[in-house]
């Protein structure tokens, strides 16, 4: 399935309410699992992003619906990159090598 490394940053009102954010965590990852994606890692970050997030979704449209959803309620802005596994990066050299 493909992978995507999601970048967040709080907006005003996600870091109003910080103390929520396991749960708001929690929520993300059971509304991805209706969408038919999976969290695989999440994680609370110091820098230039407040949170990293490793989805997996059957497809780009899963995974944009997901980020959407998550976007919609409010708390976060997201930056979202497909990702690419070994098999995958030798599969995408094998094509462009012929």
């Amino acid at each position: 399935m493909p992978t995507y490394v999601t970048l967040l940053n709080w907006t005003d009102q996600g870091i109003r309410n910080y103390r929520d954010t396991p749960k708001r965590a929690e929520a993300f990852a059971a509304a991805a699992e209706k969408l038919g994606a999976k969290i695989l890692n999440l994680y609370w970050t110091v820098g230039s992003y407040d949170i990293v997030a490793v989805v997996e979704a059957p497809d780009d449209e899963t995974a944009t619906a997901v980020l959407l959803q998550l976007g919609g309620v409010g708390n976060v802005r997201t930056t979202t990159l497909r990702a690419f596994g070994r098999e995958e990066m030798d599969r995408i050299i094998a094509k462009a090598t012929g």
